[in-house]
Protein backbone atom coordinates (compact mmCIF):
# COMPACT_ATOMS: atom_id res chain seq x y z
CA UNK A 1 0.00 0.00 0.00
CA UNK A 2 1.42 3.68 -1.18
CA UNK A 3 -0.01 6.72 0.86
CA UNK A 4 0.62 9.65 -0.45
CA UNK A 5 -0.70 13.22 1.06
CA UNK A 6 -1.13 16.96 -1.01
CA UNK A 7 -2.95 19.95 -1.01
CA UNK A 8 -5.84 21.43 -2.76
CA UNK A 9 -6.96 24.95 -3.17
CA UNK A 10 -10.88 25.57 -2.83
CA UNK A 11 -12.74 27.79 -5.51
CA UNK A 12 -13.33 30.27 -2.83
CA UNK A 13 -9.66 30.13 -1.59
CA UNK A 14 -9.08 27.67 1.55
CA UNK A 15 -6.63 24.86 1.50
CA UNK A 16 -8.18 21.35 1.95
CA UNK A 17 -5.91 18.08 2.78
CA UNK A 18 -6.42 15.39 0.47
CA UNK A 19 -4.89 11.95 -0.09
CA UNK A 20 -4.65 8.52 -1.19
CA UNK A 21 -4.30 5.38 -0.99
CA UNK A 22 -2.81 2.89 -3.76
CA UNK A 23 -2.29 -0.50 -4.62
CA UNK A 24 1.11 -1.58 -5.00
CA UNK A 25 0.08 -3.18 -8.24
CA UNK A 26 -1.47 -0.99 -10.73
CA UNK A 27 -5.33 -1.11 -9.75
CA UNK A 28 -8.08 -1.94 -11.39
CA UNK A 29 -10.55 0.97 -9.73
CA UNK A 30 -10.39 4.03 -7.94
CA UNK A 31 -12.77 4.57 -5.30
CA UNK A 32 -13.30 8.15 -4.02
CA UNK A 33 -14.27 8.30 -0.55
CA UNK A 34 -15.92 11.58 1.69
CA UNK A 35 -16.13 10.89 5.40
CA UNK A 36 -18.24 11.95 8.00
CA UNK A 37 -19.40 14.92 10.51
CA UNK A 38 -16.25 15.77 12.97
CA UNK A 39 -14.10 12.97 11.48
CA UNK A 40 -11.43 13.19 8.78
CA UNK A 41 -10.53 11.07 5.94
CA UNK A 42 -7.34 9.31 8.26
CA UNK A 43 -10.14 7.70 10.21
CA UNK A 44 -11.00 5.49 6.92
CA UNK A 45 -6.83 4.01 6.31
CA UNK A 46 -8.32 0.08 7.45
CA UNK A 47 -11.02 0.54 4.65
CA UNK A 48 -8.65 1.60 1.83
CA UNK A 49 -6.03 -0.88 2.74
CA UNK A 50 -8.88 -3.87 2.98
CA UNK A 51 -9.59 -2.12 -0.80
CA UNK A 52 -6.32 -1.56 -1.75
CA UNK A 53 -5.60 -5.15 -1.36
CA UNK A 54 -7.86 -6.08 -3.53
CA UNK A 55 -6.74 -3.82 -6.06
CA UNK A 56 -8.92 -0.42 -5.91
CA UNK A 57 -7.35 3.02 -5.33
CA UNK A 58 -8.79 4.73 -3.00
CA UNK A 59 -8.96 8.84 -2.82
CA UNK A 60 -10.13 11.13 -0.17
CA UNK A 61 -9.75 14.15 1.28
CA UNK A 62 -11.20 16.22 5.03
CA UNK A 63 -13.85 18.27 3.87
CA UNK A 64 -13.63 22.26 4.71
CA UNK A 65 -13.97 22.78 8.84
CA UNK A 66 -12.40 18.70 9.52
CA UNK A 67 -9.69 17.64 9.82
CA UNK A 68 -6.61 19.49 7.99
CA UNK A 69 -8.29 21.09 5.80
CA UNK A 70 -8.82 24.85 6.50
CA UNK A 71 -11.96 26.80 7.12
CA UNK A 72 -13.68 27.44 10.47
CA UNK A 73 -14.59 23.59 12.70
CA UNK A 74 -18.24 22.36 11.26
CA UNK A 75 -18.62 25.47 8.78
CA UNK A 76 -19.43 25.82 5.27
CA UNK A 77 -20.81 28.88 3.40
CA UNK A 78 -23.32 26.67 1.37
CA UNK A 79 -23.94 23.57 0.02
CA UNK A 80 -22.74 24.39 -3.13
CA UNK A 81 -19.41 24.54 -1.41
CA UNK A 82 -19.28 21.11 -0.27
CA UNK A 83 -20.29 20.03 -4.46
CA UNK A 84 -17.51 22.23 -5.35
CA UNK A 85 -15.14 20.67 -2.72
CA UNK A 86 -15.98 17.10 -4.33
CA UNK A 87 -15.72 18.08 -7.84
CA UNK A 88 -11.97 18.44 -6.68
CA UNK A 89 -11.72 14.66 -5.46
CA UNK A 90 -13.95 13.93 -9.14
CA UNK A 91 -11.10 15.30 -11.09
CA UNK A 92 -8.38 13.88 -9.12
CA UNK A 93 -9.47 10.50 -9.82
CA UNK A 94 -9.76 11.32 -13.41
CA UNK A 95 -6.46 12.80 -13.45
CA UNK A 96 -5.25 10.00 -12.03
CA UNK A 97 -7.11 7.09 -13.68
CA UNK A 98 -9.11 8.55 -16.73
CA UNK A 99 -9.92 5.07 -17.88
CA UNK A 100 -10.72 3.27 -14.73
CA UNK A 101 -14.32 2.54 -13.11
CA UNK A 102 -14.61 5.43 -10.59
CA UNK A 103 -17.31 5.06 -8.01
CA UNK A 104 -18.01 7.03 -4.77
CA UNK A 105 -18.34 6.45 -1.19
CA UNK A 106 -19.75 8.29 1.46
CA UNK A 107 -20.81 7.42 5.39
CA UNK A 108 -23.32 9.40 7.47
CA UNK A 109 -22.83 13.11 6.59
CA UNK A 110 -20.26 12.37 3.04
CA UNK A 111 -23.71 9.97 2.49
CA UNK A 112 -25.74 12.92 2.56
CA UNK A 113 -23.38 15.04 0.36
CA UNK A 114 -22.67 11.48 -1.78
CA UNK A 115 -26.28 11.50 -2.75
CA UNK A 116 -26.67 14.88 -3.10
CA UNK A 117 -23.94 15.24 -5.26
CA UNK A 118 -24.55 12.19 -8.01
CA UNK A 119 -28.20 13.56 -8.29
CA UNK A 120 -26.98 17.67 -8.87
CA UNK A 121 -23.71 17.09 -10.75
CA UNK A 122 -25.14 13.58 -12.66
CA UNK A 123 -21.15 12.10 -13.27
CA UNK A 124 -20.45 9.09 -15.12
CA UNK A 125 -19.93 6.28 -12.55
CA UNK A 126 -19.72 2.90 -11.76
CA UNK A 127 -21.74 3.04 -8.83
CA UNK A 128 -22.13 4.38 -5.45
CA UNK A 129 -22.11 3.36 -1.79
CA UNK A 130 -23.55 5.53 1.09
CA UNK A 131 -23.15 4.06 4.38
CA UNK A 132 -25.19 4.96 7.68
CA UNK A 133 -26.36 8.83 5.72
CA UNK A 134 -27.55 11.30 8.12
CA UNK A 135 -30.91 11.39 5.92
CA UNK A 136 -33.18 10.66 9.33
CA UNK A 137 -32.02 11.89 12.77
CA UNK A 138 -33.08 12.40 15.72
CA UNK A 139 -33.11 16.41 14.76
CA UNK A 140 -35.87 16.58 12.75
CA UNK A 141 -37.61 15.59 15.81
CA UNK A 142 -36.97 18.37 17.73
CA UNK A 143 -39.39 21.24 15.17
CA UNK A 144 -38.02 24.18 17.67
CA UNK A 145 -34.48 23.73 17.36
CA UNK A 146 -35.01 23.13 13.31
CA UNK A 147 -36.97 26.26 13.23
CA UNK A 148 -34.14 28.49 15.37
CA UNK A 149 -31.42 27.08 13.03
CA UNK A 150 -33.47 28.01 9.91
CA UNK A 151 -34.07 31.97 11.69
CA UNK A 152 -30.56 31.69 12.81
CA UNK A 153 -28.75 30.56 10.59
CA UNK A 154 -30.22 33.32 7.81
CA UNK A 155 -28.96 35.74 10.72
CA UNK A 156 -25.55 34.21 12.13
CA UNK A 157 -24.91 31.39 9.77
CA UNK A 158 -20.93 31.31 11.45
CA UNK A 159 -22.39 30.76 14.80
CA UNK A 160 -21.02 27.29 16.11
CA UNK A 161 -23.12 24.58 18.03
CA UNK A 162 -22.22 21.68 19.67
CA UNK A 163 -23.29 18.67 17.46
CA UNK A 164 -24.30 16.70 20.31
CA UNK A 165 -22.48 13.51 18.85
CA UNK A 166 -22.24 10.77 21.49
CA UNK A 167 -18.67 9.07 21.25
CA UNK A 168 -20.20 6.11 22.56
CA UNK A 169 -22.88 5.49 19.98
CA UNK A 170 -20.31 5.11 16.94
CA UNK A 171 -19.27 1.93 17.35
CA UNK A 172 -19.51 -1.25 20.10
CA UNK A 173 -16.12 -1.45 20.24
CA UNK A 174 -14.66 -0.20 22.96
CA UNK A 175 -10.81 0.62 21.56
CA UNK A 176 -12.83 2.31 18.61
CA UNK A 177 -14.63 4.68 20.37
CA UNK A 178 -10.93 5.65 22.71
CA UNK A 179 -9.27 6.27 19.59
CA UNK A 180 -12.07 8.51 18.65
CA UNK A 181 -12.18 10.48 21.88
CA UNK A 182 -8.11 10.88 21.59
CA UNK A 183 -8.23 11.97 17.65
CA UNK A 184 -6.89 15.84 17.58
CA UNK A 185 -8.48 15.84 14.76
CA UNK A 186 -11.88 14.98 15.33
CA UNK A 187 -14.02 17.69 16.54
CA UNK A 188 -17.91 17.78 17.81
CA UNK A 189 -19.21 21.46 16.35
CA UNK A 190 -21.43 22.76 13.62
CA UNK A 191 -22.62 26.09 12.57
CA UNK A 192 -26.38 27.13 12.32
CA UNK A 193 -25.45 28.10 8.37
CA UNK A 194 -23.72 24.42 7.97
CA UNK A 195 -27.17 22.68 9.75
CA UNK A 196 -29.71 24.84 8.08
CA UNK A 197 -27.99 24.26 4.49
CA UNK A 198 -27.86 19.95 5.23
CA UNK A 199 -31.59 20.28 6.25
CA UNK A 200 -32.65 21.66 2.79
CA UNK A 201 -30.11 19.21 0.97
CA UNK A 202 -31.78 16.36 2.73
CA UNK A 203 -35.20 17.79 1.67
CA UNK A 204 -33.76 18.42 -1.96
CA UNK A 205 -32.36 14.76 -1.72
CA UNK A 206 -35.25 12.67 -0.89
CA UNK A 207 -37.58 15.19 -3.54
CA UNK A 208 -35.08 14.16 -6.41
CA UNK A 209 -34.52 10.51 -5.52
CA UNK A 210 -36.38 9.16 -8.36
CA UNK A 211 -34.22 10.68 -10.85
CA UNK A 212 -31.62 8.13 -9.47
CA UNK A 213 -29.82 6.36 -12.56
CA UNK A 214 -27.00 4.53 -10.76
CA UNK A 215 -26.18 1.47 -9.08
CA UNK A 216 -25.93 2.13 -5.61
CA UNK A 217 -25.02 0.23 -2.21
CA UNK A 218 -26.84 1.65 0.62
CA UNK A 219 -25.61 -0.10 4.24
CA UNK A 220 -26.85 0.78 7.69
CA UNK A 221 -26.65 -0.23 11.03
CA UNK A 222 -30.15 -1.68 12.92
CA UNK A 223 -28.99 -0.08 16.25
CA UNK A 224 -27.32 3.83 14.66
CA UNK A 225 -28.63 6.34 17.08
CA UNK A 226 -26.68 8.55 15.42
CA UNK A 227 -28.39 8.67 11.63
CA UNK A 228 -31.36 6.45 11.84
CA UNK A 229 -31.88 3.38 9.64
CA UNK A 230 -35.19 4.86 8.15
CA UNK A 231 -33.22 7.30 6.15
CA UNK A 232 -31.73 4.81 4.24
CA UNK A 233 -35.17 2.75 4.08
CA UNK A 234 -36.76 5.75 2.82
CA UNK A 235 -34.39 6.85 0.37
CA UNK A 236 -33.81 3.20 -1.12
CA UNK A 237 -37.62 2.71 -1.45
CA UNK A 238 -37.26 5.82 -3.96
CA UNK A 239 -34.27 4.72 -5.89
CA UNK A 240 -36.26 1.47 -6.77
CA UNK A 241 -34.34 -1.15 -8.53
CA UNK A 242 -30.86 0.66 -8.58
CA UNK A 243 -30.69 0.35 -4.87
CA UNK A 244 -28.97 -2.62 -2.77
CA UNK A 245 -29.88 -1.78 1.04
CA UNK A 246 -27.64 -4.03 3.54
CA UNK A 247 -29.21 -3.76 6.66
CA UNK A 248 -26.55 -5.00 9.44
CA UNK A 249 -28.48 -6.79 12.72
CA UNK A 250 -27.23 -5.30 15.72
CA UNK A 251 -24.45 -2.52 14.34
CA UNK A 252 -24.04 0.76 15.58
CA UNK A 253 -23.09 4.18 13.54
CA UNK A 254 -19.59 3.13 11.92
CA UNK A 255 -20.58 -0.67 10.07
CA UNK A 256 -16.73 -0.40 9.02
CA UNK A 257 -15.70 0.26 12.86
CA UNK A 258 -17.51 -2.52 14.68
CA UNK A 259 -16.06 -5.81 15.67
CA UNK A 260 -17.81 -7.55 12.65
CA UNK A 261 -16.11 -4.90 10.30
CA UNK A 262 -14.42 -7.39 8.01
CA UNK A 263 -18.29 -8.94 7.29
CA UNK A 264 -19.04 -5.31 6.34
CA UNK A 265 -15.73 -4.63 4.42
CA UNK A 266 -16.23 -8.26 2.56
CA UNK A 267 -19.83 -7.59 1.56
CA UNK A 268 -18.56 -3.91 0.40
CA UNK A 269 -15.90 -5.53 -1.76
CA UNK A 270 -18.29 -8.16 -3.14
CA UNK A 271 -20.74 -5.15 -4.59
CA UNK A 272 -17.62 -3.84 -6.43
CA UNK A 273 -16.85 -6.44 -7.56
CA UNK A 274 -19.98 -7.17 -8.72
CA UNK A 275 -20.42 -3.90 -10.60
CA UNK A 276 -17.03 -4.49 -12.34
CA UNK A 277 -18.33 -7.38 -13.74
CA UNK A 278 -21.10 -5.31 -15.43
CA UNK A 279 -18.85 -2.33 -16.91
CA UNK A 280 -18.89 -2.53 -20.83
Amino acid sequence: MNHFEQQWTSKDGLNLYSCGWLPDEAPKAVVCLVHGLGEHSGRYAHVAEYLNQAGYAVLSFDLRGHGQSGGKRGHAPSFEAFMQDIDLLMQEAQTRYPDLPCFIYGHSLGGILVLNYVLRRQPALAGVMATSSGLRTSLEEQKFKIGMSKVLGALAPGMSMPTGLQAGDISRDPAVVQRYQNDPLVHGMATLGMANSLFGAIQWAFAHASEWKLPLLLMHGSEDKIAYLRGSQEFAELTGSYATLKVWEGLAHECHNEPEKEQVLAFMLGWLESRLVEQP
